[in-house]
């Protein structure tokens, strides 16, 4: 009777594990049915190299997900004890979760080309994907570096976010693409696209680290903690001066207005979190303004900032920082900016972007050159993109009463951009 039991249990066993492997496997064999979810037209709109270097990584994913199915099926065929179906069973559960994983990771890349179905928004993320590339290339080509596969995609929400390329995945491997999200609310506004591209840079350049030390050394006479602190902060600011240097006030403007909110919001803070405190983040933009192009229209920004976020509104810790930092910014300014970094072959970040190229004046020039044709030349679209978009976020921020008028612009010129691109692909 014993003997019986024992064989009805390893049958039992065998079948539960059985059935568990085909479910896991089966589900394996369908994650090409995720990619088959976006459009081919969405595929389409990308790139053809990134398109190319995407569906690679994708598939490569895959195909190990599928030889570890494999490997436990051709496991649980040649085990012959009831102890070895057990091992079986976990190696199954090991499975599932790989499973999981790589369908989180095919699945966030694939909504991310999902996002571009409409034609309108592929046309607009078409146009993001240059920018973003025009942005990486001007800095890397002089230190002689190639910018990485970059797609950007549309989602909701407040803040932009860059998955880097590089980066470990969900399944364990590295990603080969940066992908950058962006927001629906600031799509007319795109100096957050910048941003993110900053923290690319940074990481291919080893920016972050090097600002960090920079900043603890910078600022080491204000005291250990503030410098700490503010050096805590490095990427964020790298990234902020990357966007300045490429956007100039606009970058600074567009900031304050995703940031601003209720006092306890524009003062928040968290020990280790990479974002400055919100309050001083603004100023800080404010004074590369100031240290590059000397008054104008942010320091109307400075003053109506203060007023509507009073330092009576920050706990009191929070007010000891902020008025520490505060007069520290001068000097953050100059390391992020103007000091020479190992990582960019000696030179400073002012010399592999020319901040003068987005200066009021500056752009103002290229207005009155061009005249009607600043926003509708097709040679001046297509080489000057960053620049126009550093003068639609100029202009939005000094002229608010032509506010939908600008945006407008700023979309008709970047649909036209996201068109050429397509033309040339």
């Amino acid at each position: 009777m014993s003997a019986l039991l024992a064989s009805l249990g390893d049958t039992a066993l065998r079948r539960q594990v059985l059935r568990q492997i085909n479910h896991w496997e089966g589900a394996a064999e369908r994650l090409d049915d995720f990619e088959a979810s976006a459009s081919p037209a969405a595929w389409n709109s990308l790139e053809r190299y990134l398109g190319l270097t995407l569906r690679e990584e994708l598939k490569q994913a895959r195909e190990q997900l599928r030889r570890e199915a494999a490997a436990v099926r051709a496991n649980y065929t040649a085990a012959r004890t009831h102890e070895a179906v057990q091992r079986i069973g976990d190696s199954v559960s090991i499975l599932r979760d790989r499973y999981l994983q790589t369908e989180l990771l095919v699945d966030y890349y694939v909504d991310a080309v999902r996002s571009r179905a409409n034609p309108e928004v592929a046309v607009q993320l078409r146009a993001c994907d240059i920018m973003a590339e025009r942005a990486l290339s001007i800095g890397l080509e002089k230190l002689g570096r190639r910018p990485p596969p970059l797609m950007t995609y549309f989602k909701p929400g407040i803040g932009a976010s860059i998955l880097r390329m590089g980066t470990p995945l969900w399944d364990g491997s590295i990603s080969r693409v940066a992908a950058i999200k962006l927001t629906y609310h600031n799509r007319l506004r795109p100096t957050a696209l910048i941003h993110e591209c900053g923290h690319a840079f940074a990481s291919l350049t080893g920016w972050n680290e090097a600002l960090g030390a920079a900043l603890r050394a910078n600022l080491a006479h204000a005291g250990t903690d503030i410098a700490d602190h503010v050096a805590g902060w490095a990427s964020e600011i790298a990234a902020d001066g990357f966007a300045f240097a490429h956007t100039g006030y606009a970058a600074v403007a567009a900031l304050a207005d995703v940031v601003s909110g209720s006092g306890a919001q524009v003062f928040r803070f968290i020990a280790g979190d990479p974002h400055p405190i919100s309050f001083l983040r603004v100023l800080l933009g404010v004074e590369m303004c100031r240290r590059f192009y000397g008054m104008g229209p942010w320091d109307e920004l400075d003053a109506a900032w203060r007023e509507l976020h009073p330092l009576k509104h920050a706990n009191g810790y929070v007010a000891g920082l902020v008025t520490a930092a505060l007069p520290l910014l001068p000097r953050v300014v100059d390391a992020g900016l103007l000091m020479p970094m190992r990582g960019f072959a000696g030179l400073r970040l002012a010399d592999l972007i020319d901040v003068r190229r987005v200066s009021p004046s500056s752009l103002r020039e290229m207005q009155r050159e061009a005249g009607e044709a600043t926003f509708t030349s097709s040679h001046r679209i297509w080489t000057e993109c960053l620049r126009l978009t550093a003068l639609s976020g100029l202009r939005y921020a000094a002229e608010p009463e032509a506010g939908r008028e600008i945006l407008k612009q700023q979309e008709d010129w970047m649909i036209r951009l996201g068109n050429m691109s397509q033309q040339t692909a």
